[in-house]
């Protein structure tokens, strides 16, 4: 007999750094306890494993008819433009029986900020007092993704009524202590810096090392598994199978 659950793999980019898998579990294992009647994996593009289509070859031959992949991913740069659909065609490609989707990226599409997103940003900065914001993110050459942060940026600035500008950790300047240092020479003496990062990683550490010589007051946790983003997950998830089905509360079960 067929499982009649979804099965749905979490994305990540994948690191090195043993810390970003553990984030990336703990956020599978908090949607899997918010959707118990779906079956949630973790899987990677880079570095860690399993890789999306082992994954996702494990559900098809565990019976399952229907997968979602949902790109851990902030913006819709190379990785959710290229690997992850590549990994979807070979999935589909060598499972013809299993009806795989994709997901939206976590942040900005369409020119909406997911208000999840704002939430689960909010949350990690905690009951900070600060008159300007610094929202770091890993970085991207890509134009369009950049727009996107800018426009999380734009949100958040709007959400909590101080200024907030973007800084990267890597692929496209500003970096971090930069920005810092041009809010605070421009008289703003709370600078807070928010983390545009689902996981932590050497990226984080970079980003947060440069805004702590700059002299930060304050700094937000990487997004990891809080609440928030776990509920954004199973939205994106429930987004993408809702049209296929005709009611999301057969998927919501």
């Amino acid at each position: 007999m067929r499982p009649a659950r979804l099965a749905v793999t979490l994305t990540a980019h994948g690191s090195r750094d043993p810390r970003a898998a553990r984030a990336t579990e703990a956020l599978t294992r908090a949607v899997a306890v918010r959707h118990p009647g779906w079956e949630v994996r973790a899987s990677y593009l880079d570095h860690a494993g399993p890789r999306p289509r082992e994954v996702l070859a494990t559900f098809a031959e565990a019976g399952h008819r229907r997968a979602v992949l949902v790109p851990l991913l902030l913006t819709s740069a190379y990785h959710g433009r290229v690997d992850v659909p590549g990994e979807i065609t070979a999935a589909r490609a060598e499972h013809p029986g299993l009806d795989v989707s994709q997901a939206e990226v976590l942040g900005p599409v369409g020119g909406r900020v997911p208000g999840l997103l704002l939430d689960a940003l909010v949350s990690r900065l905690g009951p900070v007092t600060a008159d300007a914001l610094v929202l770091a993110a890993a970085g991207t050459r890509n134009a369009a993704a950049r727009a996107t942060v800018e426009q999380a940026a734009a949100a958040l600035s709007a959400r909590l009524g101080v200024p907030c500008r973007v800084a990267y950790a890597s692929a496209s300047p500003p970096l971090s202590g930069d920005v810092v240092r041009d809010l605070r020479g421009a008289g703003y003496e709370r600078v807070a810096l928010v983390s545009y990062f689902l996981a932590p990683g050497l990226l984080w550490d970079s980003t947060l090392g440069s805004a702590r010589e700059a002299g930060i007051s304050a700094a937000g946790e990487p997004l990891t598994d809080v609440p928030a983003v776990a509920e954004l997950v199973a939205g994106r998830v429930l987004d993408a199978t809702a049209p296929r089905v005709g009611a999301v509360a057969a998927l919501a079960a």
